[in-house]
């Protein structure tokens, strides 16, 4: 079976979500709140819309914050984030 974009975006997501909470930083507080609540939403109602939306915020800052710190951040992560945003 092979796995829907909307798999791939939620997927990339939680990813994405956990890497956020592992880091701990102040800057990533309202990214943090906004993914929790888009993947439940999401997993309510089916709609992604809101897991493209945040999921492009949340990759901008892991960027910014790979730049700062690149050991901290996987490039894979950033490539399974810019792969899921590009099936929108």
């Amino acid at each position: 079976m092979s796995s829907s974009p909307n798999l791939k975006i939620e997927k990339a997501c939680e990813e994405a979500l956990t890497k956020i909470k592992q880091i701990g930083a102040d800057d990533f507080n309202d990214v943090q709140s906004k993914l929790e609540y888009v993947i439940g939403s999401y997993r309510f109602d089916r709609n992604p819309v809101g897991l493209y939306e945040i999921g492009a915020m949340a990759l901008t800052k892991l960027k910014k914050y790979k730049e700062a710190k690149p050991k901290q951040v996987s490039k894979k992560l950033i490539d399974d984030l810019e792969k899921a945003l590009a099936t929108a």
